[in-house]
């Protein structure tokens, strides 16, 4: 399964809850991202079933090793990306806004260049 956008958001919202709750749970997802309870019970199933996330007995959502790495990466570009947009004047609630955005689509290379740049 290619990963489109809005999985690889879900992956990055796993991450974000399982750093804030003990145990996450689909109505958490629900809660952080604003969908329907019908619409992330669709897409925890297709992430299951592509290896990305594992649901236990007790209906506690888990990032797999594999879905693990993908939301790292999603975190780490959002991060970076907010702070290069906000060093370069961009008020922190676009920058956060449009990281989102950009996160996705970027390059490996000019996220490389990002990160050089603001590491200097």
């Amino acid at each position: 399964m290619v990963l489109h956008e809005s999985m690889e958001m879900y992956l990055e919202t796993i991450l974000v809850l399982s750093k804030e709750l003990t145990n996450v749970r689909a109505i958490d997802i629900v809660k952080k991202m604003d969908f329907s309870k019908p619409t992330v019970s669709i897409a925890l199933k297709k992430l299951k079933e592509s290896d990305y996330v594992d649901i236990d007995d007790n209906n506690y959502v888990h990032l797999t090793a594999k879905g693990l790495q993908v939301a790292q990466d999603i975190l780490e570009k959002h991060e970076v990306l907010t702070a290069f947009l906000m060093k370069i004047g961009v008020s922190s609630e676009n920058a956060a806004k449009d990281a989102c955005k950009i996160e996705h689509d970027i390059t490996a290379e000019t996220f490389a260049c990002i990160k050089k740049f603001l590491n200097d």
